[in-house]
């Protein structure tokens, strides 16, 4: 799983971005990005979110679930699948015109 640290980096980067510049941008002083680039500090969500889109993107959250609690979650449904009865439908007929 990739880090604040590692995120905040690589998002510099593919904006063609110096330390400074998106620091300037971000309105943060270019040694307090370094330190988040370094893991040496975390940065809060509004200041992540303020770096994030002074490089020029925009962040969606999405929840997800961890792959052991979905393979669970996936099991049950899968179990509860199989006890429904199975009752084929008449297949329809096509209309001739």
């Amino acid at each position: 799983m990739a880090t604040a640290a590692d995120t905040l980096r690589d998002i510099r980067r593919q904006a063609g971005l110096t330390q400074r510049e998106l620091a300037r941008r971000a309105g943060i002083p270019a040694t307090v990005l370094s330190a988040y680039e370094r893991g040496r500090r975390e940065p809060g969500a509004e200041v992540f979110l303020a770096v994030v889109r002074a490089a020029g993107f925009d962040m969606a959250w999405v929840r997800r679930l961890d792959d052991r609690r979905q393979g669970q979650r996936l099991a049950q449904v899968l179990e509860l699948a199989e006890a429904l009865p199975y009752r084929p439908r008449p297949m329809a007929h096509p209309r001739l015109a």
